[in-house]
């Protein structure tokens, strides 16, 4: 259930598109009304999208404040991106702005693990994961590394698929592709961890 809440802003962002793609003349005025300029059938799913997108996202920090009382600072960074970039996206009503939004996210994470491992000489993945996995300590370098590494070719692989094929196969590779290929790396990276694991000590 946790995975889909996380997911909810980029699964209501796809079934937004194209459900104003289907009724593109209403999602057409729907968009001008809301937007108070002259939105085309062709643009209307990606602003309406976008609004979606930002609205769900402040309504699922809202709903975690109310819950615990706490915001992960993951979350903090996604509103803060998604607020800027998409709002950029309705203000000149150009979708190259929320089409980077994934490839900041992932930059940013990236870069996070990085700079946490080579300067404050904190393993943030290690931080995350040890209650749950006993691994040495070369392991988590090199888990911390991989996600590092992950977060910079997905990053990478977004900006190709924006700018190299059409906006419709942008927004399914946004949700399922990028949902697949962290599902395979995850499966791929349980079952390298699986020979390191080390055994709770017997009390």
């Amino acid at each position: 259930m946790k995975v889909l809440f996380d997911l909810l802003p980029v699964i209501l962002f796809f079934a937004a598109y194209k459900i104003a793609g289907v009724y593109d003349v209403a999602a057409a005025d729907m968009a001008s009304s809301l937007l108070g300029a002259e939105i085309g059938i062709k643009q209307a799913p990606i602003l309406l999208a976008t609004a979606v997108t930002i609205a769900a996202t402040f309504a699922q920090i809202g709903w975690v404040w109310l819950r615990h009382r706490k915001v992960d600072t993951m979350l903090w960074v996604t509103l803060v991106l998604v607020t800027l970039l998409g709002g950029a996206t309705l203000v000149f009503h150009d979708p190259v702005f929320i089409k980077w939004k994934p490839t900041a996210v992932y930059w940013l994470f990236g870069a996070a693990l990085l700079v946490s491992a080579t300067v404050f000489r904190k393993n943030l993945i290690r931080a995350v994961l040890e209650a749950q996995i006993r691994l040495p300590d070369p392991i988590w370098r090199r888990l911390n590394g991989a996600w590092a590494g992950f977060f910079a070719l997905m990053g990478v692989l977004n900006l190709y698929v924006a700018f190299s094929f059409s906006e419709e196969t942008w927004v399914n590779f946004k949700l399922f592709g990028g949902m697949g290929l962290m599902l395979l790396f995850v499966i791929g990276q349980g079952m390298y961890l699986s020979r390191y694991v080390e055994e709770e000590p017997q009390q």
